[in-house]
């Protein structure tokens, strides 16, 4: 039976009707049209669904509607107001996280199916770990699969990403 449930996506609370136990991700794509998180493979094995739920990686495949209420979730497309939001500024959100630029600037997708799920995983790791080692980013990045093989070229776009946050944090 569907219920009208208030969930904060982005910075904004949507009110959607649902059943308690509809993925998260249905919601997303279906109610909202969001079209970061993908549908891979319906498991939370791959990664490509990933949203940020209060700051962490959650797969939205796997995850009930119900359970993320009075949370904040966050999706490829609200990663600009997240950093901004990191960083203390004040008006409009940037166009991109320096993530989503450094992916851009060492040409991480082919297919592209996976990045959405990489970015997220990666905004993940960066909030808590401001200048990581090849090594935790590799175990950072366990989980998320890449069809294409382009984990050498996401490895360096973290670590490009990791100094544009770090000279920009104060800016």
């Amino acid at each position: 039976m569907a219920s009208t449930l208030r969930i904060k996506v982005n910075g904004l609370v949507h009110n959607v009707t649902a059943s308690l136990d509809t993925p998260l991700l249905y919601v997303l794509k279906n109610e909202l049209h969001l079209h970061g998180p993908r549908f891979g493979c319906g498991l939370a094995q791959c990664g490509a669904c990933s949203v940020l739920l209060d700051g962490k990686e959650i797969r939205s495949c796997v995850t009930p509607v119900a359970s993320v209420s009075g949370k904040a979730i966050t999706s490829l497309e609200g990663l600009p107001a997240l950093w901004a939001k990191e960083r203390g500024t004040t008006g409009a959100a940037p166009v991109l996280h320096p993530l989503q630029q450094a992916w851009i600037d060492v040409q991480v997708p082919q297919c592209g199916y996976c990045q959405n799920g990489m970015l997220i995983q990666a905004a993940d790791l960066l909030s808590s770990t401001k200048n990581p080692t090849e090594e935790q980013i590799r175990t950072a990045m366990n989980g998320h699969l890449c069809r294409c093989g382009t984990y050498p070229m996401i490895v360096m776009a973290i670590q490009r990403a990791s100094q544009l946050m770090a000279k920009r944090k104060g800016a």
